[in-house]
């Protein structure tokens, strides 16, 4: 059976609850959900555009601290408070991540931690970035 291993960066900000910033079982790395905070002063940044760029720099963060990037991510999961801004994860995205994207969702919902506008979640497999 495969041992947990908890997944932990100081340039993501600090779990705000009972959770880790990510597991990894084996080769696999399941990531939290991260707002747009800045890991520092742990204040959420002002504006959409800065919260979706903050977002992927914390996951980019985290995968970093497992041993991976951003690329290595399989499945990504975005919510948004509102569905407008997808047009705007789409491109920053693109300017972050290079092809093959990985599988995701997007879902509308009302409400997210600290009033934040967009929040990310994913998994990722390790030493599969080309």
């Amino acid at each position: 059976m495969s041992q947990r291993q908890i997944i932990a960066s100081d340039q993501a900000p600090a779990a705000i609850g009972s959770y880790s910033q990510a597991v990894a079982v084996g080769d696999t790395v399941y990531l939290s959900g991260q707002i747009g905070l800045d890991p520092h002063s742990m204040s959420l940044v002002p504006g959409i555009e800065a919260q979706i760029r903050q977002v992927f720099a914390n996951l980019s963060a985290v995968c970093a601290a497992a041993g991976g990037c951003l690329d290595d991510i399989v499945k990504l999961n975005v919510y948004l408070t509102d569905l407008s801004h997808f047009t705007l994860v789409n491109e920053i995205m693109a300017s972050v991540m290079r092809q093959p994207f990985p599988a995701r969702a997007a879902v509308g919902v009302a409400a997210l931690p600290r009033q934040a506008l967009v929040e990310m979640d994913g998994i990722m497999a390790r030493g599969t970035a080309a």
